[in-house]
C-alpha cells in the first residue's frame, strides 16, 4: 500500500540524529522551555525571514495565543474558512472571539476575497487566512483588503511551512503567522508542537508571557496565560528535522509536476496551478472528483491510500451550526467538501510508486 504519511521509510541517518537529539536533551536535564527551544525558535525565525518565532504547545494554541496578544476577544469577530481544520475556528471561539465564515474560490479552495468583503462588519477585528494545502496566493490582495477596512489580517500557516509569495515566507504578511508541527506537518515533530511568528517584537514578547501562564518573570503573573510551551525534547527533534525541509519540500514539488503533468482523467479535476514557483510547498495534493468515494474506493484497490481532507466544512460541525456566513451561502466550500480527494505526496515516494497512483487515477472509469 502506498501510504498518505510513511514515516518508516524515512532514512535511517534521520533516526540515528534524532536518538542522539534525544539523548541530549536527557543528558542536559533541562525539559521546559531550555536552550533547545531558544535554538529552535532562533533557527526557525531566520527561516522563516522574521524577526520572532515563539514556540508553543501546538498550531491552534499559536492561533489564540497571538489572537489574545492583540486583545482581539469577546465581542469581536474573526472572518476565516469553513474549509480548514477545526482547529483554525476553535482557536478564535478559545480566545472568546466570534468566527465568521467565508466562502472559498472553487480553483484553489482558499478564501474569496469578495465573500470575506460581503462577511466584514462593524465588529470585524481581523481575518484569519488559511495557506491551505500549503498554497500562499495574491498577498498583495490579501494585505490591500485589511489595509482598507482597518483589520487585522492573520495567518494559519499549518500547512504552508516556508511557501514564499515575491520571496517572502508564509507567516511574514499578517500581525502574526501561526505553525503548526503536528507530525504529519511538512516540519512536523514527534507530537505536538507549534510556533507563533511575528516581525512585531511587543506581540512576541507577550506571546511568550502568555504561553506560559502569563508569567513576566518566574512567579510574577502579570495577566491570565496559558500552559503551552514548545518542550526540549520536541524542540531538539525540530532541529533535526528542519535540515531536511528543504530536500523534502523539492521531493514534494517534484510528485505534485508530476501529477499535474500526467494525470489525465475527464473525471478527475486538479486544482490551480501555483501561480510562483515557490508558493506551495504540498503538503497535501487534492483532487476534485464528483464520485469521490467511488474513487477512493477505486484507489484502494489499486494499492493506495487516500483520505478526505476535510469531509465536513466547519458549518455543518453540530458546535458551529449557528456560527454567521457568507450572506450568500457556503456553497463552494460545501461542494468542495464533498468531492475532494488527497493522494499521496509524502518525500519518501520513490518514482514507481507516483506512476503506481498516477495510472490508478487515470484508470478510474
Amino acid at each position: 500500500m502506498i501510504l498518505m504519511n510513511d514515516f518508516k521509510a524515512e532514512p535511517e541517518e534521520l533516526r540515528i540524529a534524532e536518538l542522539a537529539a534525544v539523548e541530549r536533551v536527557l543528558h542536559s536535564g533541562w525539559y521546559v522551555l531550555g536552550n533547545e527551544v531558544k535554538k529552535f525558535e532562533m533557527l526557525w525565525a531566520e527561516r522563516c525571514g522574521i524577526a520572532s518565532s515563539v514556540g508553543v504547545g501546538n498550531g491552534m494554541d499559536a492561533i489564540e495565543i497571538g489572537l489574545r496578544a492583540l486583545d482581539i476577544g469577546e465581542g469581536d469577530e474573526v472572518i476565516t474558512t469553513p474549509m480548514t481544520a477545526f482547529a483554525s475556528v476553535l482557536a478564535i471561539i478559545r480566545a472568546g472571539a466570534t468566527p465568521v465564515l467565508a466562502d472559498i474560490n472553487p480553483e484553489t479552495a482558499l478564501l474569496d476575497p469578495a465573500s470575506v468583503e460581503r462577511c466584514i462588519g462593524p465588529r470585524t477585528k481581523a481575518v484569519l487566512l488559511v495557506h491551505l494545502y500549503g498554497q500562499i496566493r495574491d498577498m498583495e490582495c490579501w494585505v490591500a483588503l485589511c489595509e482598507q477596512h482597518g483589520i487585522a489580517l492573520l495567518e494559519d500557516c499549518a500547512q504552508s511551512h516556508l511557501a514564499r509569495w515575491s520571496g517572502k515566507a508564509a507567516g511574514n504578511f499578517g500581525r502574526f503567522g501561526a505553525y503548526s508541527f503536528y507530525p504529519t506537518k511538512n516540519l512536523g515533530a514527534l507530537g505536538d508542537a507549534g510556533a507563533l511568528v511575528s516581525n512585531d517584537d511587543e506581540l512576541a514578547q507577550r506571546a511568550a508571557v502568555l504561553r506560559n501562564y502569563g508569567q513576566s518573570v518566574r512567579y510574577h503573573h502579570t495577566e491570565l496565560g496559558l500552559n503551552s510551551r514548545l518542550d526540549e525534547l520536541q524542540a531538539a527533534l525540530l532541529q533535526v528535522r528542519l535540515e531536511y525541509l528543504d530536500g523534502y519540500t523539492e521531493r514534494r514539488r517534484q510528485i505534485a509536476q508530476t501529477y499535474r503533468e500526467r494525470v489525465a482523467n475527464p473525471r478527475v479535476r486538479l486544482l490551480a496551478a501555483p501561480l510562483q514557483a515557490e508558493s506551495h510547498v504540498y503538503h497535501l495534493f487534492v483532487l476534485i472528483c464528483e464520485e469521490r468515494d467511488r474513487l477512493a474506493q477505486h484507489l484502494k484497490s489499486c494499492g493506495v491510500e487516500t483520505y478526505v481532507h476535510y469531509p465536513v466544512p466547519v458549518n455543518r460541525q453540530p458546535p458551529c451550526r449557528n456560527l454567521h456566513c457568507d450572506p450568500n451561502g457556503l456553497p463552494i466550500a460545501e461542494q468542495h467538501a464533498a468531492t475532494c480527494l488527497s493522494i499521496p505526496c509524502h518525500p519518501q515516494m520513490s518514482d514507481a510508486d507516483i506512476s503506481t497512483v498516477v495510472d490508478a487515477i487515470n484508470a478510474f472509469q
